[in-house]
């Protein structure tokens, strides 16, 4: 897996994930549960995940919807 986008925003995230999984492109958050260590502040940014060969086209689905990468 590759990462895509990186957002402290978790609206941003939940976003992204419904464009994703809208198009069939598997995806998956990782450092979610880093809240936990952070107090809930968002100083951590989380990660979104995605398939190699799905990589291109989720840039696609993240460019189209003006949804900056955060790489």
């Amino acid at each position: 897996m590759k990462e895509l986008l990186r957002s402290t925003d978790p609206t941003i995230m939940a976003f992204a994930t419904a464009l994703l999984e809208g198009e069939d492109i598997d995806c998956f958050q990782v450092d979610v549960n880093m809240s936990i260590l952070e107090g809930g502040i968002g100083i951590f940014p989380r990660r979104l995940l995605v398939r190699v060969d799905d990589l291109a086209a989720a840039e696609v689905v993240m460019r189209d919807n003006e949804i900056p990468l955060g790489r």
